[in-house]
């Protein structure tokens, strides 16, 4: 049970960073993108919640409140953050490294909660950690692609962004709290957060208009504003969905399973990018990539043993 939803979680989530890819590629507003995957998001924990019977029970603890505030804090700070880095260096090495957050979760699960991992596990945990190392690696020219030191201290800080989240499940779930609950809390904080930032955008926008003289530039450059908000904000509220699914799913498999081995599973969604790359833009893989992927499946087969 924990393994099959170990590796949907990082398959859900996977395809919420594509459709967050698709966006960027195709001019969406980061603000309103982010804002519809919260959004989306919120309204899935909220519902799954609702058909528990743990929402309104979970609103009540004051536990709830203090953990989502956290992990929402380290979720909406890690992909502000993430954004930011995507301006300085190249996706490819942004988003995998930015999933090396997990080493975090797995240090925490077997010095923290003592969890046991045999040799065989250990060497699938190992082989997956490779494997997002090396779908990371790149040639010297894209290397040289980052210009400035900017990246490395995004890149640095969401790593502990996204370990405060993920970690945050590993210990909530210790604590006999509910998931769902937690992530409605901390989805909905998020909410208001980039609405305002959202809002920001568009007030800053209209002012600027309403300053020069309504000529066709203008005009042209707030249809290319609106179209980027509503390209934004469409692909957002699909990678929220996803964005659930993958988390929920997560906070299902740490119940039953060790935070030190569903960490690395969950990882992997990463390497959903690189397939999405594949298949839709005739991306064509490197030999560490292949070899990545391969280091991948051999991974998953040994911790599933």
């Amino acid at each position: 049970m924990w393994f099959a939803a170990a590796v949907s979680s990082a398959v859900l989530f996977g395809l919420a960073g594509w459709w967050m890819k698709v966006s960027q590629m195709q001019s969406g507003s980061p603000s309103w993108l982010l804002l519809g995957l919260y959004l989306s998001g919120t309204l899935g924990f909220g519902i799954h919640a609702l058909i528990e019977h743990t929402l309104i029970p979970s609103l009540l603890d004051a536990r709830v409140w203090a953990a989502g505030i956290i992990i929402g804090a380290g979720s909406a700070l890690g992909n502000v953050l993430f954004m930011k880095a995507l301006e300085y260096g190249p996706a490819s090495l942004t988003s995998p490294l930015t999933n090396m957050n997990i080493v975090l979760v797995i240090a925490m699960g077997a010095f923290v909660y003592k969890e046991h991992l045999t040799g065989v596990h250990f060497c699938g945990v190992l082989l997956l950690l490779l494997a997002v190392i090396f779908v990371s690696m790149r040639g010297n020219k894209e290397k040289q692609s980052i210009k400035h030191n900017k990246w490395y201290l995004y890149v640095a800080i969401s790593i502990l962004m996204f370990a405060v989240r993920n970690g945050g499940l590993k210990v909530t779930e210790d604590m006999g709290l509910a998931g769902a609950p937690i992530l409605f809390v901390a989805y909905l904080l998020s909410v208001l957060w980039f609405a305002r930032a959202a809002l920001q955008e568009r007030s800053l926008l209209i002012h600027t208009a309403k300053i020069n003289d309504p000529s066709t530039v203008i005009r042209s450059s707030m249809q290319l504003a609106s179209a980027s908000r509503h390209t934004g904000m469409y692909w957002g509220l699909l990678a929220g969905l996803f964005s659930y699914g993958g988390l929920q799913l997560y906070a299902i498999s740490l119940e039953t399973g060790q935070a030190s081995i569903v960490g690395p599973i969950f990882a992997a969604n990463s390497l959903i990018v690189a397939a999405g790359s594949i298949v839709l833009y005739r991306e064509r893989l490197t030999p560490l990539q292949w070899t990545a992927f391969m280091l991948m499946i051999t991974g998953l087969v040994l911790i599933r043993l």
